[in-house]
């Protein structure tokens, strides 16, 4: 059982690169009684992203790179919202309906914000602000194959918000491997979608390359996958780095 709500791995890695994982973990405090969930709607896709931690842990490993990850369910509260969205802590998740979540007081919510958003998002800005190069930030994501009875094609997204920079740079290093992968950019979610949250508090706010990498979790439901895409997808970053390092991308903080 995790004793704080934020962990952070690798810390003391040099790589620019920070990884992010909103949504690594499925766990609840007892106190919280599983929201009144089911064993398994607790354990599905909805109060986590499958996978994604461990291709963010072997990301990290690969790159040498510190990862920031939330300890416990984005059901208690999705750590890539702000306080004000009414999705932070969610009444509904796809087909399910969160009844710990149902009806609660302003009280509560603000109470949820303070024991889980603050400290993680607190941590991110700190480890940000310490790093000792410009960091460049790259949030990790699984996403389900089937979202309302409808199967999604895409197989993996490259998101971004207003600063695109990274994301086509990733874009254009997966050209190659097309006939491999389905990727294709804001997709399955996008901005309009509310879910570039930590993007635009940590990376645009402070004027840094950004980007959100979506997985969809059946291509990483093993740790054999996991490992194989993760080393894929480090590549694309390296090819992409390479790319911007040869160009003037302004990446400073105060330069953007």
């Amino acid at each position: 059982m995790p004793d704080k709500t934020v962990n952070i791995y690798n810390a003391c890695a040099k790589h620019p690169v920070v990884l992010v994982c909103e949504h690594a973990s499925a766990f609840m405090p007892e106190r919280f009684n599983q929201l009144g969930l089911t064993d398994a709607a607790s354990a599905s896709h909805v109060a986590w992203d499958p996978g994604a931690s461990a291709v963010a842990h072997h990301l990290a490993d690969e790159l040498n790179a510190v990862l920031v990850e939330s300890t416990v369910s984005r059901l208690l509260y999705d750590c890539n919202r702000p306080p004000e969205s009414s999705t932070a802590v969610p009444v509904q998740s796809e087909i399910y309906p969160i009844p710990g979540n149902e009806n609660l007081t302003e009280q509560s919510r603000n109470a949820r914000a303070q024991e889980f958003y603050f400290p993680f998002e607190q941590t991110l800005a700190q480890t940000l602000a310490d790093h000792p190069s410009t960091p460049i930030l790259v949030t990790i994501h699984s996403f389900t194959p089937i979202y309302h009875g409808r199967q999604r094609t895409v197989e993996i997204g490259i998101l971004h918000d207003s600063d695109q920079r990274l994301a086509d740079a990733i874009l254009h290093s997966a050209q190659p491997y097309a006939d491999q992968f389905n990727v294709q950019r804001n997709q399955p979610y996008g901005p309009k979608d509310g879910v570039t949250h930590t993007l635009l508090r940590h990376g645009v706010q402070n004027r840094l390359l950004n980007v959100m990498l979506e997985i969809r979790n059946d291509l990483i439901a093993t740790p054999a996958s996991q490992q194989s895409v993760a080393s894929r997808l480090r590549r694309w970053i390296d090819t992409a780095l390479q790319t911007l390092n040869g160009h003037d991308t302004h990446q400073s903080r105060g330069a953007l």
